[in-house]
């Protein structure tokens, strides 16, 4: 007896959802910087129609969408004024920071400097979110989680410092080469990292639609401003470009559709380090993603601090499974989510 697809998907493994999620979310930088090179081909008086400002803008707001319909019934007044003036304060800090100030920087890097660059860089992030969870919110950590922290990190110092060829090693030239868009990565991700901790102990009551929603909106607006401030009043002009919404109505959905669906899906069906185990897989997809979509190949810093940075995922992960924490909390699942990285938008 044939059996219809729709049941096929429901006996689909939690592990299933969580790799797909994880492809898609480690594919968004290299899939932004393509399409941001396709719109370079089609400019428009000047200007390129799919520039990362607009991507951001539109993608946010495709993602806005999304979220009111899947939301959008979390979102009433009734509710809205159970939360006190002070966690709306907290927030609205946790949203200008994860909802605004890391994309905008995670953009402009994307913009300037390698993908890989901006993916190895970027796990600067569940270094530091561990850091201030020990030292802000007295949290007990496993000792090999310190351990894989460390050097993790350490990892990040070879990716920056180390010369992109084994020559420039040899001869000990370009030693911390370092640009722009490396040190905007780690301020996103420091801003990242602080975003996470507000959330984790000051909102973890807030119902994750309205945690959501509210950071979307806050983010995207104020996104906004900010660019016109920076670079003119003209600088959205081709938010309206048939062009770029054939993109965006593409990759919008993907990315926070499907994307979060499988993530959302898989989270429900596994356990915490479960999807904290395939998470951490995420930069390993990005790196293999920039060489296919973009044919971006490692350099030498990036081998090796890629190498270090994946054997101090491994380490950390061993202190996770000793613990085999259980605790499915709204705040635990969004510590894990700022642990992949950054998703598209």
């Amino acid at each position: 007896m044939r059996i219809p697809p729709i049941l096929l998907i429901h006996k689909l493994p939690g592990q299933f959802y969580l790799w797909c999620a994880i492809i898609i979310f480690g594919a968004a930088n290299s899939v932004t910087r393509k399409l941001t090179e396709i719109g370079a081909q089609k400019y428009v008086n000047g200007h390129n129609p799919v520039s990362f400002c607009n991507v951001l803008f539109v993608g946010n707001l495709c993602a806005l969408l999304v979220l009111l319909i899947v939301y959008g019934r979390q979102f009433r007044l009734s509710r809205l004024q159970q939360i006190s003036q002070n966690k709306w304060l907290y927030l609205t800090l946790a949203s200008i920071m994860g909802g605004a100030i890391a994309p905008g920087l995670i953009f402009q890097a994307l913009a300037i400097t390698d993908v890989n660059n901006v993916v190895l860089i970027g796990r600067l992030e569940p270094p530091l979110t561990l850091a201030f969870s020990i030292w802000l919110l007295r949290s007990r950590v496993h000792f090999w989680e310190i351990i894989g922290a460390i050097v993790s990190f350490f990892g990040v110092f070879l990716t920056i410092s180390l010369p992109s060829n084994v020559q420039s090693m040899v001869e000990m030239k370009d030693l911390f080469s370092f640009g722009t868009g490396e040190i905007l990565t780690a301020i996103a991700s420091v801003a990242l990292a602080a975003s996470t901790i507000i959330s984790k102990a000051k909102l973890s009551r807030i119902p994750l639609g309205i945690y959501s929603i509210y950071r979307t909106v806050l983010g995207t607006i104020l996104f906004f401003c900010i660019a016109l401030i920076v670079y003119g009043q003209n600088h959205f002009m081709d938010i309206f470009s048939p062009f770029l919404w054939k993109w965006m109505l593409i990759y919008g959905p993907i990315i926070v559709v499907v994307g979060q669906s499988c993530w959302v899906t898989g989270l429900r069906a596994t356990s915490v380090s479960q999807a904290s185990l395939i998470g951490s897989f995420s930069p390993l997809v990005a790196v293999v993603a920039a060489y296919l979509i973009l044919g971006e190949s490692p350099t030498f810093a990036q081998y090796i601090g890629g190498a270090v940075i994946f054997l101090g995922i491994i380490i950390s992960q061993f202190g996770i499974s000793r613990q085999q924490s259980q605790n499915d909390s709204i705040a635990k699942l969004r510590e894990i989510e700022g642990e992949i990285g950054f998703k598209g938008m």
